[in-house]
């Protein structure tokens, strides 16, 4: 396989396709919260993931894309497979303790995880002091958009779904980690989102049994359009997305955009739910995208 062509900036496709992602990603949320009304929340992310790992394994077929050769990168795979998992994991059960909103705030620490720990390992991932100054303003400018939920929630138990949120995030930024300093960064985009969807399709449903859930397929349309949404969009071509660009464009330049997705949620909630539109909002989309200006320049 010839070497990966990296660049050290992010150009215009890499934004855009970021946007879009992060824009899907928002309304994932959700899709997760509407669905989990009818379908066990480990059920439906086995569904969900036992079909994008179908989805995949078709793609790669059609492209004539290996999946199963050896090439050393079987347990730096199964590593980042299981982080992956725990994320998963970890989403679906906080999502039945607190809002989309909150949660959201949190697994979106992922991008401090990945700028704290992967420059240590790849000297030049390290990030600039005025990219580090972008990185700050745009998570004030989300926590300044949930600041009202923060003060005033009082859901039972939140503080459980709050810290799982926290932990997903600190996995997703480890999964990052383990992608772009094991054997993985090597392979395509297909055969690493490959072990990501594999692992957790056998995780998931282990898990699920373990803790009692239900399994049945007699669910209302729009609850299987929402996971189909997940499959298809969501665990299948956003992130074959998200993998090819980061073995193409700097990660810890790629996570800061994804500071734009609790903020998509909120855009979505006012969209969808009919929840006011306030200053705060405003005021974090501003402060968000002049983070990720400061985070993109060049140096």
């Amino acid at each position: 396989m010839s070497p990966v062509q990296r660049k050290d900036h992010l150009d215009t496709l890499a934004i855009t396709l970021l946007v879009a992602c992060c824009a899907f990603w928002g309304f994932q949320q959700i899709l997760i919260k509407f669905a989990s009304r009818e379908i066990p929340p480990l059920w439906q992310a086995s569904v969900r993931m036992a079909g994008a790992t179908l989805l995949l394994w078709l793609w790669c077929q059609v492209r004539g894309v290996p999946l199963f050769g050896r090439d050393g990168t079987l347990r730096g795979g199964l590593l980042v497979g299981l982080l992956f998992a725990g994320e998963f994991c970890l989403i679906y059960l906080g999502l039945q303790h607190t809002s989309a909103s909150r949660l959201t705030v949190f697994l979106y620490t992922s991008p401090f995880w990945v700028a704290l720990l992967l420059p240590r390992f790849i000297t030049a991932e390290k990030l600039r002091r005025i990219q580090w100054i972008g990185l700050g303003m745009a998570f004030t400018a989300v926590a300044v958009a949930f600041s009202e939920a923060f003060l005033h929630s009082s859901m039972p138990g939140q503080w459980k779904g709050d810290a799982m949120g926290l932990a997903a995030g600190l996995l997703w930024g480890l999964t990052t980690l383990a992608i772009r300093t094991t054997k993985v960064a090597s392979v395509s985009a297909e055969k690493s989102l490959f072990y990501q969807l594999g692992v957790t399709a056998v995780v998931t449903p282990l898990l699920s049994l373990a803790l009692g859930e239900t399994w049945s397929f007699d669910y209302s349309a729009t609850a299987w359009g929402s996971v189909f949404l997940q499959t298809a969009v969501g665990a299948f071509a956003s992130y074959l997305t998200w993998m090819w660009m980061l073995r193409h464009y700097p990660a810890t330049q790629m996570s800061t955009f994804t500071f734009l997705t609790p903020l998509f949620a909120l855009v979505f909630g006012v969209l969808l739910l009919g929840e006011p539109l306030t200053l705060q909002l405003v005021l974090a989309l501003a402060g968000v995208a002049a983070g990720i200006v400061l985070v993109s320049r060049k140096a």
